[in-house]
């Protein structure tokens, strides 16, 4: 019997180390709507925290890499680090998580992301510093059943455009995208490509208001209209409200597990790698969806977006034990 050389799931972002620093002398201040929020410091003056933890191996992708892992998915990822300590302990992390480091690149001379987290109250405010790395999509990189695309710098453009390329030679391959911050600014139309390819995008409402350029609020409109992209599926998170799925017949709507989070850097990551690997194992859209908001509770109780992260007997477990509330509706 022929040998299947095929990678299960391939996430490709970039990588980062964050210490979270808790700091509990600030203002929040917000609109009326409670939107458009900003935290204050005072100007010039020695500001306390609380506490400092870091946390490895961190960002979308690798987030999402670890979380499949968990799940009982063979995981790999493509990201890039300098030949730093930062960069050592961060495939070291992925290593100890069960991730596959074979396509891992170590530029030479380079330094690794170090990002900051100011954690106030259960939100974070993060303070970035995305490495330009020299982006190349290896041409003998194998085959992939499932690919996770996320979170990448602004020299990254011509990377795309090779993962789409990679994407045009093996047409089996399905494209999980959740876009990061330079991904939305690039726009729908320069990556048309990947949007008409995509079998399911995440995005939070936020984001996908950015993505449409619209103010819209009407959170069916928002998934429609992004489903007219190109995306087979649409997955938008509402925060506390709930998540959205749409695959161009049905709107479905699924509630919080549960309101209460503790910090809640990584809830997008944590839904979207619960979701996606229940697709991988081949359950139906409505259980895989079903995950999402399970694993996304777990890691919000924690600090980090890898600590809460569950297994599969754990989702599930939850699941049986679910409140009568939490059910999918479907809502057009």
């Amino acid at each position: 019997m022929e040998k299947d050389n095929k990678i299960d799931f391939l996430a490709i972002g970039d990588i980062a180390t964050e210490p979270f620093i808790r700091i509990t002398d600030a203002e929040a201040s917000c609109d009326l709507q409670g939107e458009h929020c900003k935290i204050c410091f005072r100007f010039g003056d020695k500001v306390p925290y609380e506490s400092a933890e870091i946390c490895k191996a961190v960002g979308n992708s690798p987030n999402v890499a670890v979380g499949a892992s968990k799940l009982g998915v063979k995981a790999s990822l493509i990201s890039y680090v300098g030949d730093d300590l930062v960069g050592k302990q961060c495939i070291e992390s992925l290593m100890k998580d069960g991730v596959n480091i074979d396509h891992m690149k170590i530029v030479p001379g380079m330094e690794s992301n170090y990002h900051y987290v100011l954690w106030y109250a259960n939100e974070r405010t993060i303070l970035v510093k995305h490495t330009e790395f020299p982006y190349s999509f290896a041409d003998d990189t194998p085959e992939a059943k499932w690919i996770y695309l996320s979170s990448l710098a602004s020299n990254s453009t011509e990377y795309h455009a090779e993962i789409g390329n990679y994407l045009k030679k093996y047409p089996d391959t399905k494209l999980a995208f959740q876009p990061g911050t330079f991904q939305i600014k690039l726009g729908a139309e320069t990556l048309k490509d990947i949007y008409q390819r995509t079998e399911i995008l995440f995005c939070n409402i936020v984001e996908a208001k950015r993505i449409l350029n619209t103010e819209d609020d009407d959170k069916i409109k928002l998934v429609e209209m992004l489903h007219s992209l190109g995306p087979k599926i649409i997955v938008m998170t509402d925060g506390l409200s709930g998540a959205y799925a749409y695959d161009g017949n049905d709107a479905l709507f699924i509630p919080v597990y549960s309101t209460e989070s503790f910090e809640s850097t990584g809830a997008g990551d944590a839904f979207a790698s619960a979701m996606i690997s229940a697709l991988i194992l081949e359950k139906e859209l409505k259980e895989a969806l079903a995950w999402g908001p399970v694993n996304s509770m777990s890691v919000v109780s924690q600090v980090g977006a890898q600590k809460g992260l569950l297994s599969r007997d754990k989702i599930e477990e939850y699941i049986s034990n679910a409140p009568k509330e939490y059910k999918i509706t479907k809502i057009n």
